[in-house]
């Protein structure tokens, strides 16, 4: 048998080791990380206290606010602690079930987005069986079947990598547990583990992106058949944005997890993952909310309440 250390605790090394770059790390993830918090909480918030917003396009929405909540504070919190206390140890336990958290929460993002994108799709090219065809009963499959599937997967990864053996190493070159990075430090054979990854990631992130893909073609050729240009233009805008935020999703993952081996460097793997678990989480916000007139106006509603309130109190 193999001489084999079971270390109790990883050492995550961050995005860097000096002290005036952490300074700077933790000023930026920290400002990111409120503005996606407070603006994924107002938008969950204005749907939920509008009766006007409660139809599918916003109930998707305020899910997929929830989900950016929790994806983003699956890692954040942690390394922000890590640059406030000057310290990168995370016991096994912990990093285990911070991997479990990123890969559900990312799967289920990954998958809600499709069902989004097939939401717009009926709504834009068959407006008349809209209202037959997504009834709230499916709503609440399409939102439950992500979260049952990806909490599948992910505790279908948690339970292979519980089971590999780390011999000389525990220092994570990330900024949280990512699957790939202990794979990679582990002692272990790991060819089983890298072609689950494979087989149970491929379908996760590739198929929503085609489907996205394939529900955006009809909507734009809808929108191009728009008389007004203005009206044209507002609708291309907000699908330009769309599109945008779902490539870099998308773009990232793939380029982190699917490809060669031998393309990857912990520096350019650790700016991908920023991208898809703190900035697109922080976006969406902005783009799938702030450009929405009844969600502003919902937004301003919520607020002006709560100030209102405040006011009466004084």
């Amino acid at each position: 048998m193999r001489n084999q250390t079971s270390f109790l605790e990883f050492l995550l090394l961050g995005l860097s080791d000096t002290p005036e770059q952490q300074q700077f790390f933790f000023r930026l993830f920290l400002g990111m990380y409120l503005i996606g918090t407070l603006g994924n909480l107002l938008t969950i918030l204005a749907i939920g206290f509008d009766s006007r917003l409660h139809a599918p396009m916003y109930f998707f929405l305020s899910n997929l606010s929830f989900l950016d909540l929790c994806f983003t504070s699956t890692t954040v919190p942690k390394m922000l602690m890590n640059y406030l206390l000057g310290s990168n140890v995370i016991s096994h336990p912990e990093c285990l079930a911070q991997m479990y958290f990123i890969n559900a929460f990312g799967a289920s993002d990954s998958i809600l987005l499709s069902v989004m994108a097939y939401d717009r799709y009926l709504a834009v090219c068959h407006p008349l069986h809209y209202g037959t065809v997504m009834t709230s009963q499916l709503c609440a499959l399409l939102v439950t079947v992500p979260w049952v599937s990806a909490h599948l997967i992910a505790m279908v990864h948690s339970i292979f990598i519980h089971h590999l053996s780390f011999c000389t190493n525990n220092k994570i070159p990330h900024f949280f547990c990512d699957i790939n990075t202990l794979i990679k430090i582990s002692c272990s054979d790991t060819h089983i583990h890298e072609m689950l990854v494979l087989f149970l990631g491929g379908p996760v992130v590739l198929i929503p992106f085609i489907c996205i893909v394939v529900s955006y073609t009809p909507i734009a050729s809808a929108v191009w058949k728009v008389p007004s240009a203005s009206g044209k233009w507002k609708a291309f805008s907000t699908c330009g944005s769309h599109l945008s935020v779902v490539t870099l999703f998308y773009g990232t993952v793939i380029g982190v997890y699917f490809n060669p081996t031998s393309t990857h460097t912990s520096q350019k793997d650790m700016i991908a993952t920023v991208m898809y678990t703190v900035v697109t989480p922080t976006l969406n916000p902005f783009i799938y909310s702030l450009r929405n007139n009844d969600l502003k106006g919902a937004l301003g509603k919520l607020l002006g309440l709560k100030y209102f309130s405040k006011r009466q109190l004084l």
